[in-house]
């Protein structure tokens, strides 16, 4: 994390020692606007107590003055112009104040920087502090030996450029030689023309002039040959220099970046880092093409005087190496800023923007490109990365898959904003075995033409997203989804597309799932060991308590998102679905109750009983359904009204989100008269009366407002009235008698309409549900009972 955002966070009296640390000397708005650049520049390099370094803090302040007179330029708005004089007043008040003195500047600055990350240190517990100084050590030990690596690609750049001028200066002065050497050649040659005598006077004079001119022409010959070769051996350190830059740039930087944005589409944190990414980029494409420049200056001088030499095999290796790299960077920094969505529904509105992080550096912009969205298989992604020929087909059709590049000044960005993409139908290909359609992946290709430096070079480039899985109905959503995150945890870096691994081990799939949940929920609270243990549990068919009996075991792709067609049909009568739907749709009912920390949650129907038959009757707990997909239900102990002195353990029928988009949660316990303490042993009204919804007035317009409350008819006890002493009923005037409550109830809601694949054709594994299915081919409705049940 950046200094100055941790640095925002400080309180009390470190905030004001870190206040303390500005004023007229060094405001701290210019902290705060300048806060990325001030903290990337290499101001520890240079020698407080050499003076020779002047020229060196010189340069940081013209820097830092332009980078203010640039911020300034680009504020707009009623608010944006005063902040526009303000910034254009501090860059001339620091040029006044340093411009004499500017290694007073260097040490200001590196105080500044040096005491808020003291501060920092400081209001961070110890665990904290060491873990977060290491990562802030670690990232700018990182930075700095980047921005060191451009310095001195910066100083061999300008020195090559130096002596480039210097050979073409002698070279100028060769030519001019070797004129006056054809000169005296040509008095020669007309000596014959004249009598013997005037020949003999004049031609020991021109032919000692002639040796001279001669003998420094072949000595400069030399000396020209020479700084060439020394130009083309520091051109070549330069570019094995800028290889290794790059590679850290692209191959290290910008492939973590990716992996990040990956990891964000299951929840991890956002990727950020992008504007950094870009600089870096933009200060290699700026050295790549003054490099590129000087070389081929270098050619045309060789062109203009050739002298016999290896020269020309070095200028060609220079030309075609530095062509390369250009390449690579320009192909590579076509990125995808914004992923679509990874799981694509047909017919229905999405976006994406493309990005390239050169900007406007190598003036790709001045030409305009153009940018096409394709969806294509992962056959001919595979065939694609191989340079195979595709035929440019597709598998599906793409409305509105073009766009236009934009450059925006404010920003330096050059990037392409697909808003309105629509998916309008999808190609299969044939699947293979058991594989279902949510398993299928795809990805959208982006590719454009660039054209760079005034069209001296064009290129191809192309991109691919993240894998789509592309789905047809809501109801393959879980599963699609199930298919992303195994695709995002799994995937490895420069795989064949798209390769995951059909097993992983059981903590590493915790980690992705717990990732997953704290992003659905919301909450960097994510589940507990006896959580995990519990998903174990259930995972596994285990009964082991153990955390360390699941270190070692494996979960299967087809572990974690199949059910078993025949292992249902055996079943036909129970609530069947995968591991993965039931911990996938957790997260979704959380977030209707996520102010109430009261859910156990992760308890099987075991375990509650053993921990509420210890407690007083009315004691009771909530806690996930193992038959309901995101349900949650209600346990409590109470006596058995068939044998007298017994108690045992009730479960109530699960809730499910659209139960509580009816009553909440809180109000439904309230409507409970015999659920009495929340275990262990919390009055119930203590832990959920502020979420009651308040009660409804006597009358509105002459009419009484009814009331909806929920009912378990075996424990719809009298509770007497308040105001007038007399039992009321839950059930609203019901007798408190014994009442059959054996209604039957289908499990599954009916369905609204069929469930397609992408050809027409019903499809089995096409749905998340697949019960629903067989309870339909059979005509025999799963039966279960509301209220008090034991179940």
């Amino acid at each position: 994390m950046a200094v100055w955002i941790q640095a925002q966070q400080l309180q009390g009296d470190a905030l004001h020692q870190m206040q303390s640390l500005y004023g007229q000397h060094f405001p701290i708005e210019v902290r705060h606007y300048l806060s990325q650049w001030l903290e990337s520049q290499l101001w520890d390099a240079i020698d407080l107590e050499n003076p020779q370094e002047e020229f060196k803090a010189k340069r940081l302040l013209d820097s830092l003055i332009l980078e203010l007179q640039n911020k300034a330029e680009h504020q707009v708005g009623e608010d944006g112009f005063l902040l526009k004089i303000k910034l254009g007043h501090y860059a001339n008040q620091l040029k006044s104040t340093y411009d004499r003195c500017p290694l007073e500047l260097v040490r200001c600055i590196k105080h500044i920087l040096y005491t808020e990350q003291r501060l920092i240190r400081e209001a961070t517990n110890v665990s904290e502090v060491h873990g977060d100084a290491r990562m802030m050590d670690s990232m700018s030990q990182k930075y700095q030996q980047i921005n060191q690596a451009f310095e001195e690609l910066r100083l061999l750049t300008q020195d090559t450029e130096n002596d480039l001028r210097k050979l073409q200066h002698n070279q100028e002065y060769f030519i001019i030689q070797y004129q006056e050497s054809l000169r005296i050649q040509a008095q020669l040659t007309s000596l014959a023309t004249l009598p013997p005598a005037d020949r003999q006077l004049r031609e020991p004079a021109l032919l000692s002039k002639r040796a001279t001119v001669e003998a420094w022409l072949t000595r400069e010959a030399n000396t020209l040959q020479k700084y060439r070769l020394d130009l083309a051996e520091k051109h070549q350190k330069t570019l094995q220099l800028l290889r290794k830059q790059q590679t850290v740039i692209l191959d290290d930087e910008l492939i973590q970046w990716k992996r990040r944005q990956q990891l964000a589409g299951n929840g991890g944190p956002p990727e950020g880092g992008l504007d950094i990414l870009q600089s870096w980029c933009e200060k290699l494409a700026e050295t790549i093409w003054q490099n590129r420049q000087q070389i081929r200056r270098a050619e045309h001088l060789r062109q203009q005087l050739p002298i016999p030499g290896p020269i020309e095999e070095l200028l060609n290796e220079l030309n075609s190496t530095i062509t390369d790299i250009i390449s690579a960077l320009v192909t590579s920094t076509f990125i995808i800023e914004k992923q679509p969505p990874q799981v694509l529904k047909t017919q229905t509105k999405f976006a994406a923007t493309v990005r390239l992080l050169v900007g406007g550096k190598l003036n790709v912009h001045m030409n305009p490109p153009q940018v096409k969205a394709t969806i294509i298989s992962e056959q001919q992604a595979k065939a694609l990365l191989k340079n195979e020929n595709t035929r440019n087909e597709s598998s599906g059709e793409i409305l509105n898959n073009n766009c236009v590049m934009e450059y925006h000044q404010t920003t330096g960005t050059l990037s392409a904003h697909f808003r309105n993409m629509s998916l309008k139908r999808i190609k299969r290909s044939d699947r293979r075995g058991a594989e279902s359609v949510t398993e299928e992946k795809f990805t959208i290709l982006f590719e454009s033409q660039f054209s760079v430096g005034s069209n001296e070079l064009v290129f191809q480039v192309k991109t691919l997203s993240l894998p789509v899985v592309v789905i047809v109905h809501g109801s393959q959503d879980n599963n699609a989804t199930a298919t992303v995150l195994w695709d995002n945890a799994f995937a490895e870096a420069g795989r064949v597309p798209f390769l995951v691994p059909d097993k992983v081990l059981w903590p590493q799939l915790c980690e992705a799932i717990n990732m997953k949940y704290k992003a659905e929920v919301q909450s960097n609270r994510g589940l507990s060991e006896e959580n995990l243990v519990f998903l174990a549990q259930k995972a596994f068919s285990s009964t082991s308590n153990n955390p360390d009996d699941y270190r070692s075991m494996t979960m299967t792709w087809s572990q974690f998102n199949r059910v078993s067609i025949m292992q249902l049909l055996e079943k036909i009568v129970s609530v069947t679905f995968s591991f993965n739907e039931w911990i996938s749709v957790l997260p979704h009912s959380i977030k209707h109750f996520n102010h109430i920390l009261a859910i156990l949650g992760f308890v099987n129907k075991q375990q509650a009983q053993d921990m509420l038959m210890s407690k007083p009757n009315g004691t009771f707990l909530l806690r996930f359904s193992d038959s309901e997909i995101g349900g949650i239900t209600i346990a409590w102990v109470a006596e058995n009204p068939n044998k007298a002195g017994e108690r045992m353990v009730w479960n109530l029928m699960p809730y499910t989100t659209k139960d509580f988009s009816i009553r909440s949660l809180a109000d439904r316990i309230s409507d409970l008269n015999h659920l009495l303490f929340l275990y262990p042993d919390r009055a119930k009204d203590e832990v959920f009366s502020k979420y009651y919804t308040p009660p409804l007035s006597k009358a509105v317009d002459g009419y009484v407002k009814p009331q909806i409350k929920q009912v378990v008819p075996d424990f719809a006890t009298a509770n007497p009235d308040p105001a007038s002493g007399t039992p009321t009923y839950m059930d609203h005037g019901a007798s408190p008698a014994p009442v059959n409550h054996s209604h039957s109830y289908g499990i599954y809601q009916p369905m609204s309409d069929p469930v397609l694949d992408g050809d027409g054709d019903f499809d089995l594994d096409d749905t998340m549900d697949v019960a629903r299915h067989v309870e339909e081919l059979l005509r025999r409705p799963v039966e279960s009972q509301w209220g008090g049940q034991q179940s």
